[in-house]
């Protein structure tokens, strides 16, 4: 089979894939919703439940980094992305088992799809060098970040719909159907390399001297801080969009709550594909600049809640508004530092690199919620979380000077 087949292939199975693990984190989270709504448990354990369930597709990149460099280096990346998806098949069902066994089994079960997740992000950025030039690359992230957003701004909307309208069980089949079509997709890609000379004991202890040169490397380091600073907004603006919608915007349901994803994720998808139009590969100068305007963006939420309490009559409005500019530059933020961490890294060490990359990120992100949780649990509302993080961002941006490429 023709190996040009295999990008649009991936394109179609990420999409998917992406598609599938937010459309079951919605049917997660929407009953928490109505329980609040009935009174059934309070905002504080609203906004606990979101923070806890979220976070569990961070823990396996955590825990299982170095397991998935080692499978992404040894075996090849187009089967790993099959195995990924495969595994989050799997967790889907035990999510769906959790119906009739209790809600511990919707916790496995999204473990599971993190789990999957965990082994098949390492394979679905690694295999683009294997499949393309080094010059479209910039554009390649650009496209595959696009399609990720279109995917988690369409499931978002598409299980808010689905929860508000069909029975719950009827739902979980749509989200197996979605990650049995994109496993389906990955069997029609053409086998990429594989390298069966590569063993666990000196993959564990390469990814380790990997993860001690990227960060020995100053510029490479910076780069890891900055998508992993994008992603721990992304990580608290997401765990942060129920309670907030409800709370602050007094929005009714499921469908309306997502449909803040929506806007965030519109900005983030013309910062991406902007971001590809306006920067070659390792031209980061204005990585700080939009760092700072995404600080000064994510306060511009918060203080929404302020301006209802005076008097302001068009939250939604506002809000919009807000939420695309900080999605545009939070996209032009990330698209460049993740193309330069690609191409500026050891091509035989690429499967390793990304796992840092994920490790590291999800360790950022799993921190992130923990702060998160301890602010929540101190009492901290919607919009105060909201202003912590744009604090956050601007120490983070205060120290993020990234060297010049060598």
């Amino acid at each position: 089979m023709n190996r040009a087949r295999n990008y649009p292939l991936l394109l179609a199975s990420q999409f998917w894939s992406a598609f599938g693990d937010n459309f079951i984190l919605v049917l997660i989270l929407g009953p928490i919703l109505t329980e609040f709504q009935k009174g059934k448990i309070s905002a504080q354990s609203q906004s606990l439940a979101n923070i806890c369930y979220t976070s569990l597709l961070f823990i396996p990149y955590v825990l299982l980094a170095p397991v998935a460099g080692y499978l992404n280096d040894r075996y090849a990346k187009s089967r790993w992305l099959l195995g990924g998806n495969f595994i989050k098949l799997i967790g889907a069902g035990l999510t769906a088992l959790g119906l009739v066994a209790g809600s511990a089994w919707q916790a496995i079960g999204y473990l599971a799809v993190g789990i999957g997740s965990c082994v098949y992000s390492p394979a679905k950025y690694g295999i683009l060098p294997e499949i393309l030039p080094a010059e479209r690359l910039v554009k390649a992230n650009g496209a595959m970040e696009f399609l990720t957003l279109v995917a988690i701004l369409s499931a978002g909307i598409a299980g808010g719909k689905a929860f508000d309208q069909l029975p719950l069980p009827a739902c979980y089949l749509i989200a197996i159907a979605i990650y049995a079509l994109s496993l389906t997709l990955n069997l029609f890609m053409a086998r990429t390399p594989s390298y069966p000379e590569v063993r666990f004991r000196d993959s564990l202890s390469g990814f380790l001297r990997n993860v001690r040169d990227l960060f020995s490397q100053k510029r490479l380091a910076r780069i890891l801080m900055g998508t992993a600073l994008f992603w721990i907004c992304g990580a608290i603006l997401k765990m942060n969009f129920q309670p907030w919608g409800q709370q602050v915007l007094h929005l009714a349901n499921m469908t309306q709550i997502s449909l803040l994803g929506l806007w965030l994720g519109i900005g983030v998808m013309a910062g991406s594909v902007l971001a590809g139009q306006l920067y070659s590969v390792g031209e980061l100068r204005a990585t700080r600049r939009y760092g700072w305007i995404l600080a000064a963006a994510i306060a511009a939420l918060a203080s929404i809640g302020w301006l209802l309490q005076h008097g302001f009559d068009h939250p939604r409005t506002l809000s919009i508004s807000i939420l695309i500019v900080t999605g545009l530059v939070a996209g032009l933020f990330l698209i460049p530092l993740n193309a330069a961490l690609q191409a500026e890294s050891h091509k035989d060490k690429l499967g390793k690199t990304i796992a840092t990359q994920n490790g590291f990120e999800n360790l950022a992100m799993l921190g992130g919620s923990l702060l998160a949780f301890s602010q929540v649990k101190f009492g901290f509302n919607p919009s105060e979380l909201l202003l912590a993080l744009a604090g956050f961002v601007t120490l983070v941006v205060l120290w993020l000077k990234i060297p010049a490429k060598k």
